[in-house]
């Protein structure tokens, strides 16, 4: 599965995983069995490791279709290794492919294969004791053979049977095989590699045996709670020597708790880690093996028991489960139980329980993740063996992580508690009123922290709280709440800003209650991969969703109350349009209930609140219009509300709000047709829009084009509701006003000022421009042509091709109407000459914006004016695109090809004048138009080349060719000089002329 993620999130492509068998096998076996033969080779080790790692991480995620094959990969292995013949290099060779193996089906089942007779006990300690700790080329080595003596040190012998030569041949080490194998794992957990994980996966099998437990484990836990009380975290070394010792306490028998210390030893292990302050460690693994440590010694105070009080849905037999009556039988089952809790009561639980229990609540808000969920997950274990009493105290005490005092942290670790509570059924139903409605509350916890927020790692446990809940409860005692967290699980999945968290509550929709409402329709059109795509999510799966009236009002409640205030501009948007999208599913609601609610957030002095409240406005008023237009009734608004819109609308009240936001209001205002035509607040409008296109400097550049771009659209939709006495017809006077005005600005020395007005120029409508386009034309054209401001130029040149566009075409009309044969030449001329533009500055190449722009607008007039005149600027036209399009930015030269290729294989209408269309045609046939990638070098310029055989492209090819030799990008040159039209062209000298 692939998902891509930045910014606007696209579709999200899935790959279903088919994988059936070790299809590999073959070729594994050949890359082992060749590992006499490359070992020596450095190039030919490290690509057989590479094939190797290749081929066995394509399992990671099935790594049981490996199991029939590991025995066979292993014993090659082994016997490469145990041959006495085999380099160093090459058993650490075989080592390695060992680890690579181990690594993806794991270690626990791999390690199990590995041949553990007494004959192997010696030989795999002698040649750990070989190896060098520090040598960091070959820590896979010592990594598998941990794991090996982790397996031969079970043998079923005592150790001292293994000793015998001591008493015969005192010249040789009289130091035992205990001795020797518990020095090997000490030395071991100091080291900083795997290595030190092995070790202490060994020192959990070696020392729970018999003789060793008997002889060894009091000193090996003095020998741990020594290093723990004599290394200091400061340095890296004894970071790493806390890790081992930690690591060791907890793998040992405290893992499975099937042996328990002496009365006296946990006590004295808990002393000791409370005296050291690993909970305030600043690493966080520290802070993790220490809640580790802390639980299992929690387990050792209490008896080994499940509580009877638990609450159990059914049993954990499938047999008994079929045989009991689905409800009735789990329910007697669970009373049954119940009943018996008081003779199990009667046993004093040891005070240091309460501080075990204290330190794992202190977990639960640590900083790091791994910390929290061990403390959870242990909060879940100690319960399990508590009374009922005292575990309700538990429960009470993760209650107190929900106060919104305090931090996400306390949040995300109460979840993950809750759903350990849950799952293990030690959360009883009386308690779900208390922890149900927090829990809805953590399914929309949203924090903002400076730039960003916090609060998705919250949503994303409050959904596994969900998942645990319908798996560990009887239906009837969730029926209460389904509702409620139905609701906020759909909401999570359609409106949650973090795609993790949209999918984990997607997961949850289908519970295995049934008792979802409409859960199979919901998660057919809300699955795991449809709700990847944000705007998706919003705009199309909430207004299916919203169709089933269980959900609509909470929708839409929350999209008002949480998402249009949301710190994220990009969610604040969406919201709005959303609410736009659900206005059909509700229109009563949204006029009387959802539109009061919004007019005094408009006006508050939150910003974010006050945006997002404004554009609800403006999206509802106009979905409301719409609605009233297909159903031929009054808007709503127009009946009911137009007193609180007319006193929203005030200008006073209007300047006071943001520039985007309002700007959007009034757009869809004049689409919505509101009656204020005549009404002093269009002058207040008018005035906003001037002020924004005029003063686009005094704005961030992150906005700028923002508030450009809705102030044009406000503009247009302005002038088309409120500026024409009749259907095409302008207010004269509004007409020379916003004319004049504009045109006057183009004079600006503000060089925004003189980009927004000519925008502005070209966004009016076609009945605001006739009469007037003359003097447009002329100034737009000078802009273009003589203004020493780079954007200016480029947008001048835009502008020309809308004000064209706009008024139409007709060969003999006047030239202060539409276009014409009198004055489409200085047009052309104009856009011809933006083609030259190469100015630079220390932004780079500049006038690539301008070029860009005059392509564009070259396109948009010629489809427009070929179907009524004939001109013979066409040769010129396509040549300036032809040196475009080899020139080498990626982004103008696709630009420029796809505007060629727009105007070459155009039918409707068809570009006449062509130089070459032929030949061209045979180059760029229509069919491989679209699969031509101008963006990459290697594709575009074998096209581009071939047009230096066409003698009326040749001169413009070079230049643009020219240009792309002499650029920085070695691929973009390599691709040039290695064409063979251009050595052709070259070598005949025929371009000179």
């Amino acid at each position: 599965m692939e998902a891509v993620c930045d910014g606007e999130e696209p579709e999200v492509v899935t790959q279903a995983c088919l994988l059936s068998e070790f299809s590999e096998k073959g070729e594994a076996r050949a890359l082992i069995n060749s590992l006499p033969d490359i070992h020596h080779d450095p190039v030919s080790r490290e690509a057989t490791i590479e094939k190797f790692v290749v081929i066995m991480d394509r399992y990671q995620e099935q790594p049981h279709l490996l199991d029939p094959h590991l025995e066979w990969m292993l014993n090659i292995l082994l016997e490469m290794i145990r041959n006495e013949k085999s380099p160093p290099l090459m058993v650490h060779l075989c080592f390695k492919f060992l680890y690579i193996i181990s690594k993806v089906r794991g270690y626990k089942i791999f390690m199990q294969l590995f041949p553990h007779e007494v004959s192997d006990v010696l030989p795999v300690l002698d040649l750990l004791c070989r190896q060098d700790p520090k040598d960091t080329e070959t820590w896979e080595t010592r990594y598998i053979l941990l794991l090996w003596l982790s397996m031969t040190c079970l043998i079923p012998f005592d150790l001292s049977r293994l000793d015998g030569h001591l008493s015969t041949d005192p010249g040789l080490n009289r130091e035992s095989i205990m001795d020797r194998i518990l020095a090997v794992a000490k030395s071991f957990l100091r080291v900083s590699d795997k290595s030190r994980d092995a070790a202490s996966v060994l020192v959990s099998k070696f020392v729970t045996r018999p003789d060793v437990k008997l002889k060894r484990l009091g000193d090996f836990l003095d020998w741990c709670l020594t290093t723990i009380s004599q290394t200091s975290e400061i340095t890296m070394e004894g970071t790493v020597t806390l890790d081992g010792a930690l690591q060791s306490l907890v793998s040992l028998q405290f893992t499975l708790v099937s042996i328990k210390p002496e009365p006296d030893e946990s006590p004295t292990v808990l002393q000791c880690l409370n005296q050291k302050r690993i909970a305030e460690s600043n690493q966080a693994t520290l802070r993790k093996l220490g809640v580790k440590v802390v639980q299992r010694l929690g387990l050792t105070f209490l008896k080994p028991r499940l509580a009877k009080w638990r609450y159990q849905r059914g049993s954990r037999s499938l047999a008994v489960n079929l045989a009991q009556s689905s409800v009735t039988g789990s329910v007697e089952a669970t009373k049954t139980d119940l009943e018996s809790v008081s003779q199990e009561e009667d046993y004093d639980i040891p005070e240091d329980v309460e501080n075990i229990i204290e330190q794992l609540l202190v977990g639960l808000k640590d900083k790091e993740t791994i910390v929290r969920w061990s403390s959870a997950k242990g909060i879940g274990r100690v319960t399990g063996r508590l009374p009922k009493q005292l575990a309700d105290e538990v429960v009470e005490s993760v209650l107190e992580c929900f106060s919104f005092q305090e931090t996400d942290n306390a949040w995300h670790g109460g979840c993950l508690a809750f759903a350990e509570l849950g799952r293990r059924g030690l959360l009883l139903p009386s308690r779900l009123s208390d922890v149900v409605p927090l829990i809805i509350r953590a399914l929309t916890y949203d924090e903002k922290r400076g730039a960003c927020s916090l609060g998705s790692n919250v949503r994303d446990a409050a959904c596994y709280v969900c998942w645990a809940f319908a798996r560990a409860y009887e239906p009837s005692e969730l029926k209460p709440y389904v509702n409620q967290i139905a609701s906020a699980l759909v909401i999570a999945t359609v409106f949650d800003r973090n795609i993790t968290c949209r999918k984990a509550a997607s997961v949850n929709i289908l519970s295995p209650q049934g008792t979802f409402p409409h859960g199979i329709d919901i998660v057919t059109a809300a699955d795991y991969f449809t709700v990847g795509n944000v705007n998706n999510c919003y705009l199309t799966i909430s207004v299916y969703i919203a169709g089933f009236e269980e959900y609509t009002k909470s929708l839409i409640d929350h999209l008002v109350h949480m998402k249009v205030n949301h710190w994220d501009g990009v969610i604040r948007e969406l919201a709005t349009k959303a609410l736009h999208n659900l206005t059909a599913q509700a229109p009563e609601y949204m006029a009387n209930t959802v539109l009061p609610q919004l007019l005094p957030m408009a006006t508050g002095m939150d910003l974010h609140r006050r945006h997002g409240a404004i554009l609800a406005c403006a999206e509802i008023t106009h979905a409301l219009y719409e609605i009233a237009t297909q159903k031929n009734r009054l808007h709503p608004t127009k009946q009911q509300n137009r007193d609180p819109v007319i006193a929203f609308l005030h200008p006073d009240l209007v300047f006071s709000c943001l520039f985007f936001s309002v700007c959007g209001l009034i757009e869809k205002l004049s689409l919505s047709k509101m009656p204020f035509k005549d009404d002093p607040v269009i002058t207040g409008w008018q005035w906003l829009i001037d002020d924004s296109l005029k003063n686009l400097h005094l704005f961030s550049s992150g906005a700028r084009r923002g508030i450009q771009d809705s102030a044009l659209s406000a503009l247009a939709a302005l002038c088309r509701q409120y500026y024409q006495v009749e259907p095409g017809v302008a207010n004269v006077e509004m007409q020379d006003q916003l004319v004049s005005q504009y045109l006057s600005a183009l004079m600006s020395p503000e060089v925004l000022t003189r980009c927004g007005c000519a925008l502005a120029l070209g966004s009016l409508p076609p009945f605001m421009i006739r009469g007037k386009l003359q003097k447009v034309r002329l100034h737009n054209v000078s802009l273009a042509q003589v203004c020493s401001q780079t954007e200016a130029r480029r947008d001048a040149a835009t502008a020309m091709s809308q004000v064209c566009v706009a008024v139409g075409v007709c060969a003999q009309g006047s030239p202060d109407r539409v276009l014409c044969e009198g004055n489409i030449r200085p047009v052309y001329e104009a856009l011809l000459g933006c083609m030259n533009d190469y100015s630079m500055d220390s932004r780079g190449d500049v006038g690539a914006w301008v070029r860009a722009a005059a392509m564009s607008s070259l396109m948009d007039v010629t489809l427009l004016v070929v179907t009524a005149l004939i001109f013979s600027s066409v040769q010129r036209m396509m040549c300036c695109l032809v040196q475009q399009a080899a020139e080498k930015i990626d982004r103008y030269r696709a630009h420029a090809g796809t505007v060629f290729l727009r105007l070459l294989h155009s039918t409707d209408p068809a570009v006449p004048h062509v130089p070459h269309r032929e030949e061209l045609l045979s180059i760029f046939p229509p069919e491989t138009g679209n699969s031509l990638n101008w963006n990459a070098a290697s594709q575009a310029f074998p096209h581009i080349t071939q047009l230096l055989r066409l003698h009326q492209y040749q001169y413009h090819t070079l230049l643009g060719l020219t240009v792309s030799v002499g650029g920085l990008t070695e691929s973009t040159v390599g691709c040039i000089t290695s064409s063979q039209p251009l050595k052709q062209t070259v070598r005949s000298q025929k371009w000179i002329s």
